[in-house]
């Protein structure tokens, strides 16, 4: 679990059902050596694109947030964040916060852990932010910095930190100050732009976070780039219907659902929604056989897909007196 930061130093119709059950899985942490060699990634990186702003005192958060806002083209400065983030009573940020402003801010917030999820991202081009117990275990002094690249033949992270853009800090430091978080970090994208250490449930999750915040534009946006990475999978597929169906487009939610019955045809919510769009689109003859499908799989929201069927079969007795 996460560990809380507190502060910084001084430096329709009624029953469309909603598909929220995910399986929470967690990234693999890696094991604590500098990877000299490791053929996939770069052997040096650096973003020269993310902005620095030196923090004021215990706005950490606010700062670091502001840096990854503005690399994914948000217009938003410290200033702008810390009513946001920053919790006078705290003197700093918790990591809850962070995750709310990025969303508010229409940007996926996806939790990283490791250096393995860390030096992907960085190698992808995508800035992080982590937070580190720059104090001791006993007497913590939490910090938010943004890694911005890295360099795996001299062993350094580059940082931009407290009052220092582009600090180098040396893996032994950075990895016992980052380990004292729970090797906790944040990877912040533009909507539609999927992580590289991104794996599927985890991205699910991160993306129904948007969607419960309704930014469901952006949230759409990014349950359509899970649907490019991984085809048949039901949640984005659900998910993707649900976000154009609130968004008013029944033909794009019609379409997303019909595919998420064809990858998953024990789907009884899949069966369920599509009868829905179908029904409000007044197409009641393919509606029906849709809704009855649903309440014959059943499971634990068999109630609901009969209220769907009922629903819709006095819509049908309705149009026709």
């Amino acid at each position: 679990m996460p560990v809380p930061a507190f502060s910084c130093g001084k430096t329709g119709i009624t029953s469309l059902v909603l598909f929220l059950t995910l399986t929470v899985s967690c990234a693999h942490l890696s094991p604590e050596r500098w990877p000299l060699s490791v053929p996939e990634l770069p052997r040096r990186v650096e973003i020269p694109s993310v902005p620095f702003y030196p923090q004021q005192d215990h706005q950490c958060g606010p700062a670091a947030m502001a840096m990854v806002l503005q690399w994914s083209k948000a217009d938003v400065s410290p200033q702008d964040l810390a009513p946001e983030v920053f919790i006078p009573s705290k003197q700093g940020s918790l990591q809850p916060a962070l995750i709310s402003a990025a969303r508010r801010h229409n940007r996926l917030a996806y939790p990283i852990k490791g250096l393995e999820a860390l030096l992907k991202e960085l190698a992808a081009g995508h800035p992080v932010i982590v937070l580190q117990n720059l104090g001791l275990r006993w007497f913590p002094r939490w910090h938010y910095s943004v890694p911005i690249g890295y360099d795996l033949v001299k062993g350094v992270f580059v940082l931009h930190s407290g009052q220092e853009a582009r600090r180098h800090m040396g893996w032994t430091l950075f990895m016992r100050t980052w380990k004292r978080a729970d090797y906790w970090g944040l990877v912040v994208l533009p909507t539609g732009q999927l992580p590289a250490s991104a794996d599927e449930q985890s991205y699910l999750k991160a993306v129904l976070g948007l969607e419960q915040a309704r930014q469901f534009k952006g949230a759409a946006a990014a349950y359509g780039a899970a649907v490019e990475r991984w085809h048949s999978s039901l949640g984005a597929l659900m998910g993707l219907g649900n976000c154009r169906y609130a968004l008013g487009d029944l033909i794009g939610a019609q379409q997303a659902f019909s595919l998420a019955a064809a990858a998953d045809p024990g789907s009884g919510a899949a069966f369920n929604n599509l009868a829905h769009v179908l029904a409000e689109q007044g197409r009641y003859a393919e509606a029906i056989p849709m809704a009855i499908r649903a309440v014959n799989i059943g499971g634990p929201n068999k109630s609901l897909y009969l209220q769907t069927l009922q629903e819709i079969q006095a819509m049908v007795k309705t149009g026709l007196d």
